[in-house]
């Protein structure tokens, strides 16, 4: 067994591990949610005297400005704190990409707690591990808002992954929630009027969850069952006998990293390989088993030489309800079949609404199937990454048509789906993938 009994742990501790106190974590988040409020009430006293180009741009420096602000405390205080800013930050289709360039810093990792406080922690919750596991790196090979990673070997010599979770940072986490609420629901008022309750339910239940890896582990198991057999996707197994709610340890497979994967000297053929195998993995989660890796951060995968993807992190899974996925599975016909004027029907059965009941306006969605058209144009395959203006006129009609776009009712449901879509349309840029999208989609709706 690998130990550090270096004496500066303590020390590294005390200024690497996420604050506790709940008053100092209520002073930090209650301030930043008095200045995001702050900024959204001015914003729309502003609005009321700007139109047009002018109140555009007001509208997005205010963006901005709040953005910078969210990842200068949240990126500090970890736990809830900083996994929501993550969600935000994969919001591609919904904020700027001015604003989620900012929020983007949130994704790094995390500043790991030292190596002493790591085997405290595994004392507490597994106190025979050092029998189980008979080698463990001090040092992470992951670190992030609510645990850390570190690879091991196990006593009969297989290669493992050991999450650890933060000593802690369940009752940090739920000390968080009251404010959280309050800085997301000032946040979310900046481009919708819709009911943020459900929403924050949503948000909340997937946070609760991503704590309990007792139930982490039973999606491993889940998701690896749906998958079993498949030449594109590898799902790591779990090691029960080193496992608990505060531990999770799994077979290690090795990979390309995100960085690696996405590098330009990587051939692109491979690439567009990788990107095709995250593309289906998301429609067969929606369409086909109506569960879905909803944390789409490129940090939770690996990429083989072979063409296959490694998938990690299953704390935040959601299971899709059948008239949510048959909404969509509506949708993807009529968009495949060019039947653009379906659509706010479409949309409305799905829950997707004005406030007044009425269906969305053909001029508001328009850019965005635009860009749907263009990526399952029959022509030729969509390379994503190498042309954004479509993206940018969505982006661009959503604040023109500011009042109407803040007007959107939606069923809380579709949050974490349409989180998972944009975060892989972010992954499949930074691959520049191409693929047969069309051919994708019709074989998984059929």
């Amino acid at each position: 067994m690998v130990h550090n009994s270096d004496p500066k742990n303590a020390d590294r501790y005390a200024s690497s591990v996420p604050a506790s106190s709940p008053l100092a974590r209520l002073l930090r988040l209650g301030s930043l949610v008095g200045r995001v409020g702050a900024s959204v009430a001015v914003e729309q006293l502003v609005s009321l005297v700007l139109s047009g180009p002018s109140r555009q741009a007001h509208q997005l420096a205010n963006l901005v400005l709040n953005a910078e602000r969210i990842v200068r405390e949240l990126g500090q205080l970890k736990g809830a704190a900083m996994k929501v800013g993550q969600m935000l930050s994969l919001q591609d289709s919904l904020l700027p990409p001015e604003v989620t360039g900012v929020l983007a810093a949130l994704q790094r990792q995390a500043p790991p707690i030292p190596f002493g406080v790591v085997e405290h922690q595994l004392d507490a919750e597994l106190p025979g591990w050092r029998k189980a596991i008979a080698q463990l790196e001090p040092q992470a090979i992951a670190a992030a808002s609510i645990g850390q990673v570190h690879r091991g070997v196990l006593a009969d010599g297989r290669p493992v992954a050991v999450k650890i979770q933060y000593p802690g940072i369940a009752e940090i986490i739920e000390a968080d929630l009251v404010n959280l609420r309050r800085l997301l629901q000032s946040l979310f008022a900046l481009f919708t009027d819709a009911d943020f309750g459900p929403v924050w339910g949503e948000v909340r239940d997937r946070l609760r969850e991503e704590l309990d890896y007792v139930n982490e582990a039973e999606n491993l198991r889940r998701m690896a069952a749906l998958w079993a057999g498949s030449e594109q996707v590898l799902i790591p197994g779990v090691i029960d006998a080193a496992s608990s709610r505060r531990v999770l340890t799994m077979d290690f497979v090795a990979g390309y990293t995100p960085d690696e994967a996405c590098d330009e000297r990587r051939p692109q053929a491979l690439r567009d390989r990788w990107g095709a195998v995250l593309f289906d993995f998301m429609l067969r989660g929606l369409f086909e088993h109506r569960m879905i890796h909803a944390d789409p951060n490129l940090s939770n995968f690996s990429f083989l030489a072979d063409g296959r993807v490694v998938v990690y992190d299953f704390g935040c899974v959601k299971a899709v309800p059948p008239n949510i996925a048959d909404g969509y599975r509506e949708l993807a016909r009529a968009a495949l079949a060019g039947r653009r004027g379906d659509v706010p029907a479409l949309l409305a059965a799905m829950g997707v609404t004005t406030a007044s009941g009425a269906p969305v306006s053909a001029g508001l969605i328009a850019p965005a199937l635009d860009l749907v058209f263009k990526v399952l144009d029959p022509a030729r395959p969509y390379r994503f990454g190498y042309d954004d203006q479509l993206l940018r006129q969505v982006i661009d009609n959503n604040l023109m048509h500011f009042g109407e776009a803040k007007d959107i009712r939606f069923p809380h449901d579709i949050v974490f789906i349409n989180r998972t879509a944009a975060g892989h349309y972010g992954n499949l840029s930074r691959l520049r993938a191409a693929a047969p999208w069309r051919r994708m989609v019709e074989a998984r709706i059929s």
